[in-house]
C-alpha cells in the first residue's frame, strides 16, 4: 500500500498529531485531565524517537520531542513499542515485567487513564495506515 506510514517516523507523528487536534474525544478528556507525557523508544529503523502528548485546558497536542511540562516519561525498545502498537503484548504486563522504564508521577498516570482511552481510538484511526517493520 502506497499510503503506508513508517511506525514512529516524523510522518507518522504527523499523521497522529493532526488525527489528535481533530478529536473531539481528546478535547473533551483535556477539559478534566492536565498530563504532559514523554515517549522515548530507542533503537528503531531511524534511530531513537521522542515524542509526546500533552492535555491540559480543553486542548490536546501530540507531537516530536518531549512533553513541557513532563509529568511523565516512559521509555522502551522499538521491538517493545511494535508490540505494544500491534497487540502482541499487553501494555500493562510490558509494565509489569519492565520492557516499559516508568519515570515521574504514576499517580497522575494512573488518574490520567480515560486520555488513553480516548488517544487508543485516534491511534486506531492511523494504525491502519501504518508500517511496523
Amino acid at each position: 500500500m502506497s499510503n503506508e506510514i513508517r511506525y514512529l517516523s516524523l510522518d507518522w507523528i504527523n499523521a497522529l498529531s493532526a488525527a489528535v487536534e481533530s478529536s473531539e474525544q481528546m478535547r473533551e478528556v483535556a477539559q478534566h485531565h492536565t498530563l504532559g507525557v514523554t515517549q522515548v523508544v530507542n533503537d528503531g529503523p531511524e534511530g531513537d524517537v521522542t515524542y509526546h502528548l500533552m492535555v491540559a485546558g480543553g486542548t490536546a497536542t501530540f507531537g516530536a520531542g518531549p512533553a513541557d511540562p513532563e509529568d511523565v516519561k516512559m521509555q522502551q525498545a522499538w521491538q517493545t513499542a511494535v508490540d505494544v502498537a500491534t497487540g502482541e503484548l499487553n501494555a500493562q504486563d510490558a509494565f509489569i515485567n519492565g520492557h516499559i522504564l516508568l519515570f515521574g508521577d504514576q499517580q497522575k498516570l494512573l488518574e490520567s487513564q480515560p486520555v488513553f482511552g480516548a488517544l487508543d481510538a485516534v491511534f486506531a484511526s492511523v494504525r491502519e495506515r501504518t508500517d511496523y517493520s
